[in-house]
This record gives C-alpha cells, sequence and structure tokens, in this order.
C-alpha cells in the first residue's frame, strides 16, 4: 500500500532572503534579487550580473573549521537543511535506520575545483588542499547532512543539471512512498556563480548578455535573451503522514506527485515539440489526481521558466498539452524573475515557494514581464503578485541533458 508524504519542515539560502519568510515576503512583493557581481572582477567578462546570495554567514549553521573543509555550496545546503530540520521540530523522533537524506547538486564543488587547479598551475602539486577531492564531489552535500543528523539511511546525491534539486525531491517522495524510509531531509544546492562558471555558460550563449538588472529575467518576455546565473540552496524535511501525525507534526502539504523523464533530444536545447516535458507533469498532475479530479483553475505551475528563447516557448506548449484548453485556466509563475537561475538549488527553492502559494493563497508575479509573447499566451501573472485559492501546485524543472522533473503537491486539510 502506498503512503501519504508530507512536508512538515522547510528552509532555504537565495537571493532574495536567507530564510523562508524572507524569501516569501521578498517574491511576493516582487523583489529583484539580480545585482552586479561582486565575488570577482567581471572586468574581462561580456556579463557582469549575476543572482548572487547576500549576507550569508555559514558559521551561523558550521563550525568555522568544517566551513574551511567544505565547499559554498556545501555551506548553503547545510543552512537550507538546519532550518527545515529545526522548523520540522523532528529531532529525537525519528529512527536513524529509517532516516534518509536525498540531495541535488548539478556541478558541486566548482570553486573549489577553480581554486584548487589554480594553485597546481601556480605553486604545484604540493599546495593542492587534501581536501580537494571530498569538497570537489556534488554528493557531499548530502553525506553532510546525513552526517549531521546521523541519518543512516540512504544518502544520495541527484545530479540531473538545472532538475538535480526537484529529481530528489521526487526520488525521495518514492522512497517514503514505498516504505524504504519514514523521514528524508531533501532538497538542492548549487554555487556555480564563479569565475569558471560564468565563463562557461557565456561561451554557451546561455546568458542575458544585459546590464540591466531589471531586462536580464525575462521569463516569457518577448525580449528574453538568455538566463541569469544564481546561487542558492532548498530543504524540505518530508514524512510519512502516519509518521508526521504520530508525534504531533505541523504540515505544510502533501507532497503528492512526480514525473521524470528525458527528452532523449539534445545535449542543452529543448524538445521543440516537449513530448517527454509534458509527460513528466502528466504524471505529477495525475498523481495528484489520484484522489478526485482536480479544477484547473485551483491549479498553480511554478514554472521553470528560465527567460531563454527555446525553454519558454516549450514548456508553454508542454503546458497546453497536458491542460488542452484548460491551459488558460492555470495560473503560472517563474520566481527566476526574481531569484536568477539557481541551477541545482532552483528546483528546491521553488518547491517552497510553490508549498506557500497553495498554503497562502498568493500567487508570487513573473516581474518585468511587459512585453508579451504571442507564442507564450498563457496566464503568467505578469508584474505583480495575484490571490487565489489552489488546491494543488506544480514546480517543473528542465535540465541540460534532456532531464524533466516536475513535483506535485496538495493543500493538507
Amino acid at each position: 500500500m502506498e503512503r501519504k508524504v508530507v512536508v512538515t519542515g522547510m528552509g532555504l539560502v537565495s537571493p532574495v532572503g536567507n530564510d523562508v519568510e524572507t524569501f516569501w515576503n521578498n517574491i511576493i512583493s516582487g523583489v529583484n534579487g539580480i545585482g552586479p557581481i561582486t565575488r570577482f572582477d567581471t572586468t574581462d567578462y561580456a556579463v557582469k550580473i549575476g543572482a548572487e546570495v547576500k549576507d550569508f554567514d555559514p558559521t551561523q549553521y558550521m563550525e568555522k573549521s568544517e566551513v574551511r573543509r567544505s565547499d559554498h555550496n556545501v555551506h548553503m545546503a547545510v543552512a537550507a537543511a538546519t532550518q527545515a530540520f529545526e522548523d520540522s521540530g523532528i529531532e529525537g523522533q525519528y529512527d536513524p535506520e529509517r532516516a534518509a537524506v536525498y540531495f541535488g547538486s548539478g556541478i558541486g564543488g566548482i570553486e573549489t575545483f577553480e581554486n584548487n587547479f589554480e594553485k597546481l598551475l601556480t605553486k604545484g602539486p604540493r599546495f593542492v588542499s587534501p581536501y580537494f577531492i571530498p569538497m570537489m564531489i556534488p554528493n557531499m552535500a548530502a553525506g553532510t547532512i546525513a552526517i549531521r543528523y546521523g541519518m543512516r539511511g540512504p544518502a544520495l546525491p541527484s545530479v540531473s543539471a538545472c532538475a538535480s534539486g526537484t529529481n530528489a525531491i521526487g526520488e525521495a517522495l518514492r522512497l517514503i512512498r514505498h516504505g524504504y524510509a519514514d523521514v528524508v531531509i531533501t532538497g538542492g544546492t548549487e554555487a556555480a556563480l564563479t569565475r569558471t562558471g560564468l565563463s562557461g555558460f557565456i561561451k554557451m550563449q546561455a546568458l542575458n548578455m544585459t546590464d540591466d538588472v531589471n531586462r536580464a529575467s525575462l521569463p516569457f518576455n518577448k525580449e528574453r535573451g538568455g538566463f541569469v546565473i544564481g546561487e542558492g540552496a532548498g530543504a524540505l524535511v518530508i514524512e510519512s503522514e502516519e509518521h508526521a501525525k504520530a508525534r504531533g507534526a505541523k504540515i505544510y502539504a502533501e507532497l503528492a506527485g512526480y514525473g521524470s523523464t528525458c527528452d532523449a533530444h539534445h545535449m542543452t536545447a529543448p524538445d521543440p515539440e516537449a513530448k517527454a516535458g509534458s509527460k513528466a507533469i502528466k504524471d505529477a498532475y495525475d498523481e495528484c489526481c489520484k484522489e478526485g479530479v482536480i479544477d484547473p483553475a485551483k491549479v498553480y505551475v511554478n514554472a521553470h521558466g528560465t527567460g531563454t528563447p527555446l525553454n519558454d516557448k516549450s514548456e508553454t506548449i508542454a503546458l497546453k498539452k497536458v491542460f488542452g484548453d484548460d491551459a488558460y485556466k492555470i495560473t503560472i509563475s517563474s520566481t527566476k524573475s526574481m531569484t536568477g537561475h539557481m541551477l541545482g538549488g532552483t528546483g528546491a527553492v521553488e518547491a517552497i515557494a510553490s508549498i506557500l502559494t497553495i498554503k497562502n493563497g498568493i500567487v508570487p508575479p513573473t516581474i518585468n514581464l511587459d512585453v508579451p509573447d504571442p507564442e507564450c499566451d498563457l496566464n503568467y501573472t505578469p508584474n505583480v503578485a495575484a490571490k487565489g485559492e489552489f488546491d494543488c501546485a506544480l514546480s517543473t524543472s528542465l535540465g541540460f541533458g534532456g532531464h524533466n522533473a516536475c513535483i506535485g503537491f496538495k493543500k493538507y486539510e
């Protein structure tokens, strides 16, 4: 028998706030987290803006020695997981053998790689850090969180580019649903706003080249020209419903659906017909509808919505394939218009936005959507937040390699 899975804790670090309350207040207010890159000199770079995490101090969550031995992506992951763990109130109320960590990262410790490779070339191999490998590998966020909380079930990373965080949450859902764990800390993290990361995305021609922070991340806008690279992490504590109820936990939402497919089409470009992308969305939505049909007018979609010409058009096609004429009834927004694209961390942060949308009945806007694209003609909640009642929220993530992932949340009453 499949078990219901519920969300009992949330935490995040993002370009628009380093805790859930600040993040939520900022995104419903349309606060733009994009600005000039401050972490390194961008004089020689064609792109000079990004969505940096601001005023983040990892020593609030980790010992200084632990901070020195870990990459920035792990710092943010631990911060998000700590917030979610404390929010859930689960300490001392789980069997370590039945507790797991599924945490995604598309790239892992790219800053660590940069710094140590530079030392290798300029000073020689004796100057490479003994912690280089464990700091670099993308499973270390999951491993570090599991060590911190003594969770001895599986601790796995999902590494599927921009879908990493969403895939981690979806696979964690299945882990509990089918009886392999009672509790999972799950989410995603990324810290690729570095010299190498920025250079690579520039050479791919994936980024918007403007210096105007209000014309940079333009999901579904006819003038869109690429995404804005960001960073961040999000974490959820999810449990079986019976486990959560037995300990009297507060419940934010039911994690009710998951779809995962591959375009099998191109290394970076989405399938223009959105065949596999639409199936991932439909699979998640159908699972949410197992207990009865959900009115499309009460469905919110937090779109992948990167602001690249191909992605936004393909995602619009996918939603029309899933919902047909009812696609015009659903409410959509792209919070990347404010946070930029947090890559492996984006799905987890957007999962939190989705949960809070159905819980609070407020839709975060797609800011700077002032030039509608005729090929993207659905309701993307332009410019200002909207109120509404929603029974279901879908959060979509689409990654290089053709990875498509969608998770679905239902209002819990």
